[in-house]
């Protein structure tokens, strides 16, 4: 029988790893071409992995919660040979697969025979195709390399199911488990696992949050979490974003007048029953002053020759700065200035849920050209928001709160925000920054005044 050794793909933007978060099946199950058989988690989203072929796993090469470098074996197959013409089984043989499509594998060495086509001989050495058709399989660099271990799960069993990992083990739990597992103060490798082969479940750690000497004891000892995923893409960003010349200034805007256009929205025919926000209506905003402050859009760019230029957006991709339980992801709206309120309203909720499920295409989280970073939802008057890479300038929005405020020559208790605009001083000077931000507290103050805005529609 013909093995078939399916490696983890370039699953798109240039991702050179992915952690094993959950396998679907386990080793002597029979697949499907196109069956779910992993879901792996990138620097920027949860992706399912369909199965290249169709046969039986023979191996699991990575345990959950492993990290598996793309070009690396993840998975072997048994494949049915064919006995003549017109035999069936459940794969059409290794050289007619449609396999070679999807994954960034050749056939594993078991596979070597008298059979085998000259093209496969060199295909372990040649450029392969991947999963989504981001390019060839990376070349291995110099340096050593971890061996994959291979190991092959038993059934499950109601004993299996809640038995400890042995010692020096590491607990099988998903990512957002072992987030939800420090944040409660809880080492996760003293909780029993009562899901699938032991599988630590958010249940598991509320439960011992509950018990207690289940875990979450007062004598505490130092932990160490290796950084990976979202917060390693995270820490990437900041650490280039440093090394841009930053300006932030401030603006605290009387916006009782534009909360008052909220309420009127909320039941309004004009919102085609879309949910209209205070992120909407400033992103709203900001589309439409935008054409009038060209410089926010514009992009620094370093060319081979030492020389620089800076690239002007045809449209507004608006970023949307998202906190989620596996880190900040930063998702945009294309073209977001030729969306009237309801859409965009419509498409920020969109937005939000799935980078909250982690489900953001790979497309959405880079091509940015200006973001809002919503830090009032976090009860927070401003801060000082830094620049996602390759984008001049980023909003914070803080919270609306009541304060007394002058209002037609008397104090009165308005609704009031505070608006901080960070841009890269070598795209926007001070004075562009300055009159933006002072045009969209206008704005704010005065949402009237959107009539005799120039639109960027």
């Amino acid at each position: 029988m013909a093995t078939r050794e399916f490696r983890l793909p370039d699953l798109g933007e240039g991702l050179t790893e992915s952690e094993v978060v959950e396998w679907r099946v386990a080793v002597g199950d029979v697949v499907t071409l196109n069956q779910v058989i992993a879901e792996v988690e990138t620097a920027k989203a949860l992706v399912e992995l369909p199965s290249p072929c169709a046969g039986v796993v023979q191996a699991l090469h990575a345990e959950e919660g492993q990290v598996v470098e793309v070009g690396e074996p993840l998975i072997t197959f048994d494949l049915p040979e064919l006995s003549g013409p017109g035999a069936s089984g459940p794969a059409r043989g290794p050289d007619k697969s449609a396999a070679p499509e999807l994954s960034g594998s050749g056939p594993s060495e078991p596979a070597r025979g008298p059979d085998k086509s000259p093209a496969a001989e060199g295909e372990d050495d040649a450029p392969q195709p991947n999963l989504v058709g981001y390019g060839a399989r990376p070349e291995r660099s110099g340096r050593p390399r971890r061996r994959a271990r291979h190991y092959a799960e038993p059934a499950a069993t109601p004993a299996a199911q809640a038995t400890p990992p042995a010692e020096g083990e590491r607990p099988r739990s998903t990512p957002v488990v072992r987030t939800l597992a420090r944040a409660r103060g809880i080492d996760i490798a003293s909780v029993t696992g009562t899901g699938p082969h032991g599988r630590v479940t958010r249940d598991d750690v509320e439960a011992a949050v509950a018990t207690p000497g289940s875990g979450g004891g007062t004598a505490r000892t130092e932990t160490r979490t290796p950084v990976r995923g979202v917060r390693k893409h995270t820490a990437a960003a900041m650490v280039a974003s440093a090394a841009i010349p930053q300006a932030t200034v401030f603006l605290t805007v009387d916006a009782t007048a534009t909360m008052e256009l909220l309420a009127r929205l909320r039941d309004h025919r004009v919102a085609r029953g879309e949910r209209i926000t205070v992120l909407a209506l400033v992103g709203r905003a900001v589309c439409a002053l935008l054409p009038a402050h060209p410089e926010l859009v514009g992009r620094w760019r370093d060319l081979p020759d030492g020389g620089a230029e800076i690239v002007w957006a045809p449209h507004v991709n608006l970023g949307i700065a998202v906190a989620t339980e596996r880190g900040l992801v930063v998702p945009h709206v294309p073209a977001a200035d030729t969306l009237d309120l309801p859409d965009l309203a419509h498409a920020l909720t969109e937005l939000t849920e799935t980078a909250r499920a982690g489900r953001t295409a790979p497309e959405r989280l880079t091509g940015g050209t200006l973001t809002i970073t919503n830090v009032g939802v976090f009860g927070v008057d401003a801060g000082t928001p830094i620049l996602n890479p390759g984008e001049s300038a980023i909003l914070g929005l803080g919270q609306v709160v009541r304060r007394p405020w002058e209002h037609d020559g008397e104090v009165a208790l308005r609704r009031v925000v505070t608006l901080s605009l960070t841009f890269d001083h070598r795209v926007v000077d001070g004075e562009q920054g300055a009159r933006f931000l002072a045009d969209l507290g206008a704005l704010l103050a005065d949402p009237a005044l959107a009539l005799a805005t120039g639109g960027g529609a």
